[in-house]
């Protein structure tokens, strides 16, 4: 058995003040803000992927807080106040991710968000625009906007949809490559003195002579004073009594289109559906509302089932009378649970965890790796 020395005893793996497990972006916020707050803890982030993997690096790069539809089941659902919580948390994590990073380093585009209501949907127009009324007066203290949503059916045309009734449009929303913020934030917290260790996967843990040794698929163990779980729609695994489940959402790009006529983030049948642009590619995503069983798994494959449901949407839809071919095809698993309400807690003596995005990393982990450092160093 191969021996560990005394170096990496010492250094890489040496006992640490807070040990996170998941390197996606609930973990890498959660770390930036300990270490911010707190400079002379010791962090270590572990992860059991080559790179973060899971939803930060395999979802679709939107950088939004929700769309019409959505909002409005949300409200009926969980309550006006949890909705409006989580809208208010979401555009603050946007608004975090923009006073760190440059633009250009995430691939940040201000290309602005839409929504898509087609007449099978059954929404009535009065109602229709009451809603939009309705969030814009509730949204209004959060975005500092007198309208963030607003119809703009005059796009329709323009932009080449087919059987599109009304397009509601949010100025608010815009695009970024998951996979740049995510080094992005690598480096920053390697450059802030965290240890992150990959291909390390956590098997369980104990609590040992007032440490928490964690037990892994490797040759060692590591220990810690305390344990944050960030691994999402993962959490299970070592967390049983978690509300959270996984949810896979697959996604595809098209090859290149000549003369793509539209640059923004799409939503569709309260955000099951989601596409943009990706330079001139689309990349479109979701359909998990045809098959909800099947897409409630761990397996990061994908289904001919949801792959032809969205080829099918591009074709009659999207891209009609447009011949394109089909580049690359994955999914990412998100965490979902009975409430959207992310689950951030201590669990016990030293345990903490930060899990259920539902969807929304990219816009909730800043204010949730906030939110989790302060519970931990409190």
């Amino acid at each position: 058995m191969q021996q560990v020395s005394v170096w990496e005893k010492e250094s890489f793996y040496a006992h640490k003040d807070v040990t996170i497990v998941g390197s996606g972006f609930v973990g890498l916020w959660s770390a930036y803000h300990l270490k911010k707050n707190h400079p002379k803890l010791s962090i270590a982030i572990v992860d059991r992927g080559i790179i973060p993997t899971g939803a930060s690096t395999r979802n679709a790069g939107f950088a939004c807080f929700g769309s019409v539809t959505e909002l409005i089941a949300d409200a009926l659902y969980s309550g006006e106040k949890q909705m409006l919580d989580i809208v208010e948390m979401r555009y603050k994590g946007l608004k975090k991710i923009g006073k760190i990073f440059k633009n250009k380093e995430i691939g940040y585009e201000d290309f602005g968000g839409y929504e898509l209501i087609t007449a099978s949907q059954g929404h009535d127009i009065n109602i229709l625009r009451s809603n939009i009324d309705y969030l814009n007066h509730k949204l209004k203290k959060i975005v500092k906007k007198e309208k963030a949503f607003y119809l703009n059916d005059d796009k329709i045309t323009e932009f080449g949809f087919a059987g599109i009734q009304h397009l509601i449009e949010n100025r608010l929303e815009g695009q970024l490559h998951s996979g740049k913020l995510c080094q992005a934030l690598l480096r920053l917290v390697a450059s802030m003195g965290i240890t992150v260790l990959n291909t390390i996967e956590i098997k369980n843990f104990e609590r040992v002579n007032g440490k928490i040794e964690l037990h892994t698929n490797q040759h060692f163990n590591l220990s810690t004073d305390q344990l944050l779980v960030c691994t999402n729609a993962f959490a299970k695994q070592l967390l049983p009594d978690l509300d959270v489940e996984p949810a896979r959402g697959q996604v595809l790009v098209t090859s290149e289109i000549p003369g793509l006529n539209w640059k923004g983030t799409f939503h569709y049948d309260e955000g099951f559906y989601y596409f943009r642009n990706l330079g001139n590619r689309v990349l479109l995503g979701g359909a998990r509302n045809s098959a909800f069983e099947d897409e409630h798994t761990y397996e990061l494959s994908t289904t001919d089932h949801i792959q032809q449901t969205l080829e099918n949407f591009l074709k009659e839809k999207i891209l009609p009378a447009t011949l394109f071919t089909i580049e690359h095809r994955w999914s990412g698993i998100m965490g979902v649970g009975k409430e959207k309400m992310p689950i951030v807690k201590k669990i016990s003596e030293g345990i903490f965890c930060a899990v259920r995005m539902g969807g929304m990393g990219v816009a909730l982990a800043p204010v949730i790796g906030e939110q989790i450092a302060e519970l931990i160093a409190g």
